[in-house]
């Protein structure tokens, strides 16, 4: 596990872009799975613009969808891939066939997970994960007290995911699960970034990395994994010891 710290959230985002950038340079047809949320969408940006200027070609990459809320999907205003799809897979004009997210509304939600899960063994793993993490310590959204070998599952939503989730609707919203990918696939991936930004986070962040190994915060696996990378700005990292 390393963690730098970055002065600001532009500094961390265009850091995180470029690092992107190279590992599919390394590995043109590179697995990523990369998270919704507030704190990657300026990465996004950021990389988007590094696609169309030609510094690096995405044609032969795989993107997998990391969660999504039960019930929910790319149509959807607030869905996790709602986002997704519009700060990075449209401006990148990616075809159909490369991208892969979960269908939330399907009828059968397990076979879903084994979909993802059997593509993710078909493609020998997760090149990159990108993940932030909540209030609460989730990763994705594997909630306090998962298990850390779980693949891909159905979660119950902790009642602070949503209260938080919210903020992505429109209008109230009724949240009550989630369709993620599991911390075993974290730990499984051959590289992991953790980005954290703001104050509010401070915290928490402290707890997962600097506290103990526990599945009652979830982002503290992070500390378990010998190529986690763990991004912060100056903010939320304010409280780590020795950083």
């Amino acid at each position: 596990m390393t963690i730098q710290k970055f002065p600001d959230h532009a500094t961390l985002s265009q850091y995180t872009a470029e690092h992107l950038a190279a590992i599919i340079n390394q590995k043109p047809d590179a697995t990523l799975c990369l998270a919704s949320g507030d704190t990657p969408i300026e990465t996004y940006h950021r990389f988007v613009e590094l696609v169309k200027a030609g510094r690096v070609d995405v044609s032969q990459c795989t993107f997998v969808g990391l969660d999504e809320w039960v019930g929910f999907g790319p149509d959807d205003f607030g869905s996790c891939s709602y986002y997704v799809f519009r700060d990075l897979f449209v401006p990148l004009a990616l075809r159909p066939d490369q991208i892969h997210v979960f269908d939330a509304k399907a009828a059968d939600l397990t076979a879903e997970c084994t979909r993802i899960d059997a593509l993710i063994q078909a493609k020998g793993g997760l090149d990159v994960l990108l993940v932030g993490m909540g209030m609460n310590g989730h990763i994705a959204l594997n909630e306090p007290g998962t298990s850390f070998t779980l693949g891909c599952h159905i979660s119950e939503l902790a009642e602070s995911t949503k209260t938080v989730g919210q903020k992505y609707f429109e209008k109230e919203t009724t949240l009550t699960q989630g369709i993620t990918l599991g911390l075993r696939h974290l730990t499984e991936a051959h590289q992991v970034i953790l980005l954290v930004s703001g104050a509010k986070k401070a915290g928490i962040l402290r707890d997962a990395l600097q506290g103990p190994v526990s599945e009652q915060i979830p982002a503290s696996i992070m500390q378990t994994h010998p190529n986690a990378q763990i991004w912060v700005d100056e903010a939320a990292g304010s409280l780590l010891a020795g950083v």
